[in-house]
């Protein structure tokens, strides 16, 4: 294990359809070789692509952290590229930078994270001037990811087809933001900025288009719905005969991808659906440290 301390970054933008865009985002990371992008998935049906970065955690406040640098310049780059009024996906959003948290690594502590959180959340409200809403160890008052995005109505599809399409209306705020202003632009809407602890995510293609009952097996899986303990999950159109089970597993140590596929497989069987093998979005944050270790970050 590395000596330095590590933190992660999770970086979700409402877009994979516009290489232009992506390739502005990608170039702005570049300005910080140190913070290397350590896996990049698009995904072009819900229109979405996730970035993980990582770096090392500075405590000297004239050296202000690479990490917290580079996530700025690729949120600028996204806000300046893409207009979320044009967007259209089967994944839900509310901004073109729609969703950021911070992870620690090796060494680090929530509390840095949690630190490098409110850093970048403020120089996105009060810099680029786009509504932030803080959760986890960036909030003082602890609040989830799950119920600050119910309460922005973030899960209602709003286009046929159960899709997420167009600007963000500015009724849909009901929340006071923590950060920037009360009032979100249509063509980027707002960010969402957190910190915890490493979130695993999960998806499960079912072979169906039946769309209310794969959201009742993914509401049976969740914990919410009395399933499976820390498990989150969304039942979403995945291409034109396929509808995934996409789960957040909030302590995959606790519970992981392995029981959440059985679980998936046997609400499945009393739906008469079938069901594929399940893929994660990214890395473990072991692979994580030891791809970043292979580019040759070591004190």
């Amino acid at each position: 294990m590395p000596k330095q301390m590590l933190v992660c970054c999770t970086l979700f933008i409402s877009e994979s359809r516009n290489p232009a865009a992506l390739e502005s985002i990608e170039r702005a990371a570049k300005l910080f070789p140190e913070v290397p992008i350590i896996n990049n998935f698009p995904d072009d049906s819900y229109n979405r692509v996730r970035y993980t970065l990582v770096s090392h955690f500075t405590t000297d406040p004239s050296n202000p952290s690479p990490l917290r640098n580079a996530v700025f310049s690729m949120v600028e780059a996204a806000l300046d590229a893409i207009d979320l009024e044009l967007h259209s996906g089967t994944h839900p959003r509310i901004g073109v930078v729609d969703h950021i948290c911070f992870h620690p690594l090796s060494q680090a502590s929530l509390d840095q994270a949690a630190h490098l959180a409110n850093s970048v959340a403020a120089d996105i409200g009060l810099k680029l001037g786009v509504p932030v809403f803080l959760y986890g160890a960036a909030d003082e008052r602890g609040r989830t990811l799950d119920s600050i995005r119910r309460e922005l109505g973030y899960y209602k599809p709003n286009a046929i087809g159960n899709q997420w399409s167009g600007g963000v209306e500015p009724e849909s705020l009901q929340l006071e933001p923590d950060i920037g202003p009360s009032q979100a632009a249509r063509s980027k809407g707002v960010a969402i900025v957190g910190a915890t602890q490493w979130v695993a995510t999960y998806n499960v293609p079912i072979s169906s288009t039946d769309i209310a009952g794969v959201r009742r097996i993914a509401r049976q899986v969740s914990s919410r719905g009395g399933g499976l303990a820390s498990v989150e999950a969304i039942a979403l159109a995945h291409g034109e005969d396929t509808i995934e089970v996409a789960c957040n597993l909030l302590d995959p140590s606790r519970v992981g991808a392995d029981q959440v596929q059985l679980e998936v497989e046997r609400l499945a069987r009393e739906e008469g659906m079938k069901v594929g093998n399940g893929y994660f979005t990214d890395l473990s944050p072991e692979e994580i440290i030891e791809n970043y270790l292979k580019l040759g970050f070591l004190d």
